[in-house]
């Protein structure tokens, strides 16, 4: 069926090309996609506890963070979801990830995601890594709206969202299942051209 109307990015626009690296606005880090052999770190970041609370599907074992690691070059090439190892720029040492998820090519849409290493919390590393993925996103690939949700318990990621440049739209109430049942959900929004 044909679209009524132009897409705000043409499919095939990102696949046509590889996933690009990403340094984030300072400098002190890398956003690069995930390698074969980041395994062992993918696996070990899924054995943390606030990582495994905020994840419907974990990662349990090599076997399984290879498959996810090839999911995400697979996404890439499907235009659905991106996917990116935050590094230090410096030593390459991976410090979380950070995420386009849901990709909508037609009306310009994805929702960001992201998590930290233990080792790397407290130190700013997500909302530089997210503002550096909505610059790319909003600026170079096109999109018109970013959103980042967050259970409103997560005052972490309220400061996050906040800090990178997301303004909160409001609640959606019961809108995350967890492991512990569903929760309330803030909801902030990114728009190209917001200052």
């Amino acid at each position: 069926m044909a679209l009524a109307m132009a897409p705000t990015i043409p499919a095939g626009t990102l696949s046509r090309t590889s996933q690009p690296s990403l340094p984030s606005h300072d400098g002190a880090l890398l956003l690069r996609s995930w390698e074969a052999d980041d395994a062992p770190v993918l696996q070990r970041a899924f054995q943390d506890r606030m990582i495994q609370r905020r994840h419907v599907h974990h990662v349990t074992s090599l076997d399984e963070a290879q498959e996810w690691i090839t999911a995400t070059h697979r996404s890439w090439q499907q235009e659905q979801d991106a996917q990116w190892a935050v590094t230090r720029a410096d030593d390459g040492e991976i410090l979380g990830r950070v995420a386009l998820r849901r990709m909508n090519l037609v009306h310009g849409l994805a929702d960001c995601a992201y998590w930290v290493l233990p080792n790397a919390r407290g130190a700013g590393v997500a909302p530089r890594a997210v503002a550096t993925v909505t610059a790319w996103a909003l600026d170079e690939a096109g999109f018109h709206r970013l959103e980042l949700a967050h259970w409103v318990g997560n005052e972490a990621s309220c400061r996050v969202a906040i800090k990178s440049g997301f303004v909160l739209e409001g609640t959606l109430r019961s809108a995350r299942l967890e492991q512990d049942g569903r929760h309330d959900t803030h909801l902030h929004a990114r728009v190209r051209g917001d200052a």
